[in-house]
């Protein structure tokens, strides 16, 4: 099976202007104008982006020092190609989209997820980007550990996943419990 870091993924579908989805991962570091380029477009008027970054965080007096990100990637980049076509089944004028994720070490202050949508005005373009973030962190196939300032490490669960509807996050720390 070939390994699809690093890699561009298209599709296109057509209208008068072909539409754009965009999808890569890498363990590069993130180029925002990269990602703008992608969603480009003379009949757009809006782009709308989202920088996710790795922030410093504390977790039982314990400081985040990195994240280091994993991916199945394949299936990351069926479940983004269902999440284009939602995007578009809810918001018909999207134009077009674009998401960068990286993988492996993320320091604190970097950015570990590009993306951006482009549409003709930018009310659709703002939702739409909310909940593609929304959506990824929920179905698409990363997930990510923290690493301590004491070399301590823990996977993390995405609040937004379906699997852990059950349980609610505390607002100043990153632990869960079941409700």
């Amino acid at each position: 099976m070939p390994s699809l870091t690093g890699s561009c993924f298209s599709s296109e579908m057509g209208e008068s202007e072909a539409r754009r989805d965009v999808f890569k991962l890498s363990p590069d570091w993130l180029s925002v104008q990269e990602v703008v380029d992608a969603v480009s477009s003379s009949s757009c008027g809006a782009i709308s982006i989202f920088i996710g970054t790795t922030r410093e965080d504390k977790l039982d007096g314990q400081k985040v020092i990195r994240l280091e990100y994993e991916a199945y990637e394949l299936m990351a980049q069926s479940e983004f190609t269902k999440l284009c076509a939602d995007i578009r089944g809810r918001w018909p004028s999207v134009t077009h989209i674009c998401v960068h994720h990286r993988l492996g070490w993320v320091e604190v202050g970097q950015a570990s997820v590009v993306m951006a949508i482009s549409s003709p005005h930018r009310h659709d373009g703002q939702q739409a980007i909310q909940h593609c973030i929304n959506q990824l962190k929920a179905k698409i196939p990363i997930w990510k550990k923290e690493v301590y300032d004491t070399q301590d490490c823990s996977w993390k669960e995405n609040a937004e996943c379906p699997w852990a509807a059950g349980r609610k996050r505390h607002p100043d720390t990153s632990s869960t419990e079941n409700i």
